[in-house]
């Protein structure tokens, strides 16, 4: 049997007449659906660490961009050729200092992701707290007022959403199935013990 134009049987001359079983309001409604569906995004929840995780990349990045960027403004590369960094002497115990200040925030992307969840939340809170007079002294003396101050505001934004995001770290409840089981398994365990 041969469907022709239209959905209507091509066999027998096309005297056998049918069309489809669907309506235009059914046709509409499911084309609609189709739409909505295949244009609806996932929503799932990111979990807290890798929103930290994101957060402290994100502040590395901004560090790394602001310094480097940084070297196009006028006179910043010739003070540094003749040994000089935001007033101070370019030594080996500053360079260490930087370094170290460096270092927090890039061990904080591991360590958000691999501290139990108490111990991430308190280094987050601790950390984060620490950072922000050190993203407020970066803007301190610098001539380029809008372009280091707006670093410092871009960073102070990620340092209070990472501050926020540990403040409000989910606690997770426990399941009276996880409880039954965990009360089921303390027994068996006292009962082998005696």
């Amino acid at each position: 049997m041969q469907v022709g134009l239209h959905g209507r049987c091509a066999q027998h001359g096309g005297r056998r007449s049918w069309r489809n079983n669907t309506s235009p309001r059914t046709t509409e409604h499911t084309m609609r659906n189709r739409e909505d569906h295949t244009t609806a995004l996932d929503e799932s929840r990111l979990p807290v660490r890798a929103k930290l995780v994101a957060a402290w990349t994100s502040l590395m990045f901004l560090y790394a961009y602001v310094d480097i960027i940084g070297f196009f403004v006028p006179g910043k590369i010739d003070d540094i050729l003749v040994g000089v960094v935001f007033e101070f002497d370019i030594t080996q115990a500053l360079l260490t200092g930087f370094l170290v200040l460096m270092a927090i925030p890039i061990l904080m992307v591991v360590l958000s992701a691999t501290l139990p969840a108490r111990a991430s939340r308190i280094a987050n809170l601790v950390v984060a707290s620490i950072q922000i007079p050190f993203a407020m002294f970066n803007a301190v003396g610098e001539t380029w007022t809008f372009y280091y101050w707006g670093a410092v505001v871009l960073e102070l934004v990620l340092l209070a959403a990472i501050l926020r995001l540990a403040w409000t770290w989910p606690s997770r409840v426990a399941s009276p199935v996880t409880t039954t089981a965990s009360v089921y398994d303390e027994t068996h365990q006292t009962q082998r013990l005696a």
